[in-house]
Parts: structure tokens; C-alpha cells; sequence
């Protein structure tokens, strides 16, 4: 049985679902790498990825944001020239009410009795305008660095812009 799409758990519609000891057996979430480039050195430009609207992110797609954006710098930067971290925690679980499908579904499936469903990943929840992750690069590097965050808010389903939160005077 396939997942369910995204825009079915993208609103933000009841009370967050969290306490993992009452349920029985959450997924792990894909998404374990929080901290990605050099972390000791200190950048003086930080661009940050923003979200426009409020809605869920699931898991998978912050891991293919990460990977997506740290692709493109390595290729472009190198892995000493960067550190890119990711500000949200997918803490939310998700839920699906599983319908049987095929010859005898019907007989077999409950429909909508006890509908309460079973966990099949995390997500996060974000708030408008929140930062979704923090780039700190130097600003011989800035292009290839906003290219990489754009590149990454393609794989995410809200509209996002790219902000420059420090070093703006070393660049205009």
C-alpha cells in the first residue's frame, strides 16, 4: 500500500499528535543529520531558508531538502566552506487510516469504524515566516550558496524565500 500525498497532511487541522509511549511503533524519522559542513569556523554571511505559510513538513521531505542543498555546495563550495543546519524537529506524528483495496475490499475493510489510524511518519509543524534552516558561508561564495537553499525549498511543499541574515553590508 502506497503513502498517502503530501497535501492530505500538509494543513494544520487539529492537536498535534506527539506522545510516542502511548502508540506502538512509530517510524524513525529519516532526517538524522541536523548539522552538515564545517562546524567549528566562524562565517560571515548566514543566509536562511523561510517559510511563507504555516503547515506540516513531513520528514521526508527535510531529508531531501538537506541532501539537495548539501549536493550543490559540495559540488560548487567544498565541504570546508560552509556549515548548513536545519532548525525544525519532525516531532509530529502522522497518522493514516488504512482502506483495503482490491477484489473483496469490501468485505474486508471497516471503512470509517474505529478511524483512528496508524502511525506512518513524522512531520514537523511550522509557523509562518519561521526559519527552516541556516546557511553560513563567506561571501565569495554567496551565489552558489543561495542557488544551493533554492535548489532545497524546491523539494519542500510551501513557497519559501531566502533571507540574508547577516553580512548584507559586505554584499550591496
Amino acid at each position: 500500500m502506497s503513502r498517502k500525498p503530501a497535501r492530505m497532511i500538509r494543513s494544520v487541522k487539529s492537536m498535534a499528535t506527539t506522545r510516542r509511549e502511548y502508540m506502538g511503533g512509530v517510524p524513525a524519522s529519516l532526517l538524522t543529520q541536523f548539522v552538515i559542513g564545517n562546524k567549528t569556523a566562524k562565517f560571515p554571511v548566514q543566509l536562511s531558508l523561510n517559510t511563507n505559510e504555516k503547515c506540516q513538513l513531513r520528514h521526508n521531505a527535510l531529508e531531501s531538502a538537506r541532501i539537495s542543498a548539501n549536493k550543490a555546495l559540495e559540488k560548487n563550495i567544498g565541504s570546508a566552506n560552509y556549515c548548513l543546519r536545519i532548525k525544525v524537529y519532525p516531532h509530529i506524528v502522522i497518522r493514516e487510516n488504512k482502506q483495503a483495496s482490491g477484489a473483496g475490499a469490501d468485505r474486508v475493510s471497516m471503512g470509517m469504524r474505529r478511524a483512528y489510524g496508524k502511525p506512518v511518519g513524522t512531520a514537523a509543524r511550522v509557523k509562518m515566516n519561521q526559519i527552516l534552516m541556516t546557511l553560513d558561508t563567506t561571501e565569495q561564495f554567496f551565489n552558489p550558496a543561495k542557488e544551493a537553499l533554492r535548489k532545497a525549498s524546491m523539494k519542500l511543499s510551501p513557497s519559501c524565500t531566502i533571507n540574508i541574515v547577516k553580512g548584507a553590508e559586505l554584499l550591496h
